[in-house]
């Protein structure tokens, strides 16, 4: 029983502190860095397996 109260109490304290890390997080910024990446293709053995 402690051990589940333990991981339900973890799970929110995360849950908050991805939504306040989130809240000081810019689009702009991340649109910026993002355009920074090159638009090539993967190489072969970073390319994901197809079924």
């Amino acid at each position: 029983m402690a051990t589940a109260v333990a991981e339900k109490i973890a799970a929110l304290t995360t849950e908050i502190y991805l939504k306040e890390l989130a809240k000081r997080g810019s689009r702009e910024k991340y649109d910026a860095i993002l355009a920074k990446v090159p638009n090539i293709e993967p190489e072969s053995y970073d390319r994901l397996p197809t079924a």
